[in-house]
């Protein structure tokens, strides 16, 4: 982000964002922030100072959490403020660079690092009908979906039942088995966000994956303005399906005060 606009702050003093227009106007549109800000429901508090801003959003995506984005040094100060008036436990989350650079600077530690990918606004994807039998699932179903999860994807954040998780898509074998599931899951006006994307490891491989992403890509692309989720740096064969389908990677890290 670089621009300024009557909603930053100046001065070294940060300004207290109202409303998500204000957020969206102040990041200039970036997803991130603007998934950060989850619409500006209940608990989230947002900032700017110059072309910085950050968000505090009280658990999203299973951890209390600032989003950040601009340059270390206002950012550095916006954190500072934020985690005075919000408190120890979020955790900064944004560009990989910057977080670094503004944990050094306030003596953070970074606690891991991963990519956010996401697409440009407006944009569409395979047709819900075309995606190869991928539905969403009822409620009912979902103990399938625990199950799938605790043999594909064991530590996946988006499980059935977190606060946050609205629905899955599955697609099922030739046998009628679950084969490959994901979540739309801590979607905002803004940004619709996919997680718990897995495979059973034994039909990997097959298009599985892809099917429901595509599903889930497209029914989040109708009903938002832009489609991200995160996935580990190390998932070579997941990003590279994800580039395919259109979304752009963008490498993140997080960071905490110490002891927190």
């Amino acid at each position: 982000m670089n621009h300024t606009n009557g909603v930053n702050g100046v001065n070294g003093t940060p300004v207290r964002l109202k409303d998500a227009a204000e957020v969206a106007e102040a990041c200039a549109g970036d997803a991130l922030l603007l998934w950060g800000a989850q619409g500006m429901g209940p608990g989230v508090r947002a900032w700017a100072l110059g072309e910085a801003v950050a968000v505090a959003c009280p658990d999203l995506n299973r951890r209390d959490r600032l989003t950040v984005g601009g340059s270390p040094g206002p950012v550095s100060t916006l954190v500072k403020h934020a985690l005075r008036e919000a408190g120890p436990s979020y955790r900064m989350v944004g560009e990989r660079a910057l977080v670094e650079e503004v944990a050094a600077r306030l003596r953070m530690r970074v606690h891991g690092s991963f990519e956010w990918m996401d697409t440009p606004p407006g944009a569409t994807f395979t047709p819900p009908a075309a995606a190869g039998g991928a539905r969403w699932l009822p409620q009912a179903q979902e103990g399938e979906v625990s199950v799938l999860l605790a043999e594909a994807s064991p530590t996946a954040w988006a499980v059935p039942g977190v606060a946050g998780v609205r629905r899955w898509a599955g697609v099922r074998g030739q046998d009628g088995h679950l084969v490959a599931v994901a979540a739309d899951a801590w979607s905002c006006p803004a940004v619709g966000f996919a997680a718990g994307v897995a495979t059973a490891p034994a039909v990997r491989g097959r298009g599985y994956g892809e099917r429901v992403c595509r599903f889930v890509f497209a029914e989040l692309a109708a009903a938002h303005d832009r489609v991200a989720l995160m996935v580990d740096t190390e998932n070579h064969a997941a990003i590279t399906l994800y580039e395919r389908l259109g979304l752009r990677r963008r490498p993140l890290a997080a960071a905490a005060p110490e002891g927190a």
